[in-house]
């Protein structure tokens, strides 16, 4: 009977163990204080929302709404397929490549690192995204991605 509660235990502390990572994500997410990593959380608060630092939303520059995308990075309607594409700009370059935040260009355009081809985004920033924010996308990409 022991012998069975202790691989219980050791599976509720490691559950316990996750969810306090993310708690602790949530903590650090600055002027989006409900953004979790999770798509829809993305897609929500920095997609979609202008937050309260003043960084604007992706989709003003990102729609297809009365324009064309810029980059061909469409963020309205099907946003999660567009975000695990083929960056339309850099050749070989993957968006977001689940489970791999360290190869996902969406990554390193938000951080402007030294790869990238054109600007850091959001293009008319500052305000850029905190590093705080980016944390909790890379944490949403470490986990696989997934579209929820």
């Amino acid at each position: 009977m022991t012998m069975l509660r202790i691989p219980s235990l050791l599976l509720v502390v490691s559950c316990l163990g996750l969810a306090g990572c993310d708690e602790k994500l949530s903590s650090i997410a600055g002027p989006t204080p409900t953004l979790e990593p999770t798509f829809a959380s993305i897609q929500r608060d920095i997609f979609q929302t202008t937050d309260v630092a003043g960084r604007t939303a992706c989709v003003t520059c990102h729609t297809n709404v009365g324009r064309n995308p810029a980059g061909g990075f469409n963020l309205v309607g099907d946003a999660y397929n567009q975000v695990l594409a083929p960056s339309s700009r850099k050749a070989g370059a993957i968006r977001v490549i689940p489970g791999d935040p360290a190869n996902s260009y969406l990554l390193h355009k938000l951080k402007a690192n030294a790869d990238i081809v054109g600007v850091r985004m959001p293009q008319n920033g500052p305000p850029y995204l905190t590093d705080g924010q980016i944390r909790i996308m890379e944490r949403w990409i470490e986990i696989g991605a997934p579209n929820n």
